[in-house]
């Protein structure tokens, strides 16, 4: 994480310049807030990003979180032209630890992340989609790669894609900078849900209403149990997994789920 537990203990009083974020029961609702850019990620944007999603997977408070945008564009990937007077701009966050890499920054939330497109999708903001957990989608959204139409090549992106789809169907949209329709993209298993536009809200409610029904204690180590995967050899994460189940064994969550099973009642989740 690019921010410890202690500097997010509080999200800022005055809030965010480019996030907008709201906690309602149990759900952090992170909202890209620069349109007349059509949310074109720059290095402060970044930085409340980052700040937000530490937030997130620190407070037990947070089960999941939803990550909207305003105005008719979801995102348009990074502001290059930004790069030149981002250090002259008041920050209203601390400085990250690090640089701000966005497919590391979703892979360590570890609470489940629905992705609400309403919009078209360009390059870097691929890896906001590729790492949330649930995207759903608008049907008139879109997806686009244009790097190789500009010399460049989304790297990071085709890292993301590689764990979602396969390497030639990833390899082909990186290359042929092809924009994909939501239906489309839902086939390739970059999006879980295609709703009509007016149907995101309703879709979206109930989807974070079918996970309420579980443990988010759950939830979280199931999540950081993926992400840990990916960096052990073979032989060692059967080891692991079990190691992760002992430990869930022992939180109140488990304890309740157990002890609502038996006594025939619906549980009652504490997040811990």
């Amino acid at each position: 994480m690019l921010y410890t537990a202690e500097q997010v203990a509080q999200l800022p009083a005055e809030g965010f310049r480019y996030v907008l974020t709201t906690l309602n029961d149990n759900v952090l609702t992170v909202t890209l807030n620069r349109p007349e850019k059509k949310n074109a990620l720059h290095q402060p944007m970044l930085a409340e990003l980052a700040f937000a999603l530490a937030y997130a997977h620190y407070v037990p408070d947070v089960w999941m979180v939803v990550l909207a945008a305003a105005g008719d564009t979801f995102c348009a990937g990074m502001d290059l032209r930004s790069l030149s007077i981002d250090d002259f701009e008041r920050k209203t966050v601390p400085e990250p630890a690090g640089p701000v890499r966005l497919g590391e920054l979703m892979a360590g939330l570890h609470k489940p992340c629905i992705a609400r497109v309403q919009g078209p999708v360009y390059a870097g903001g691929f890896l906001l989609v590729g790492g949330s957990t649930y995207v759903v989608a608008a049907d008139s959204a879109t997806f686009s790669l244009p790097e190789a139409k500009r010399g460049l090549f989304p790297f990071q992106v085709l890292a993301v894609l590689l764990e979602l789809m396969p390497a030639h169907t990833a390899l082909d949209l990186c290359l042929r900078a092809k924009t994909l329709t939501a239906e489309k993209a839902h086939q390739v298993g970059l999006v879980s849900n295609v709703v009509a536009k007016d149907e995101l809200d309703e879709a979206i409610t109930s989807l974070i209403d079918e996970l309420k029904q579980f443990s988010p204690t759950a939830l979280q180590f199931g999540l950081r149990a993926y992400q840990q995967l990916k960096n052990l050899p073979s032989g060692e994460q059967q080891a692991y997994l079990y190691e992760q189940f002992q430990q869930l064994q022992q939180t109140p969550d488990a304890k309740e789920g157990m002890a609502a099973f038996l006594e025939k009642r619906p549980p009652k989740w504490r997040g811990r």
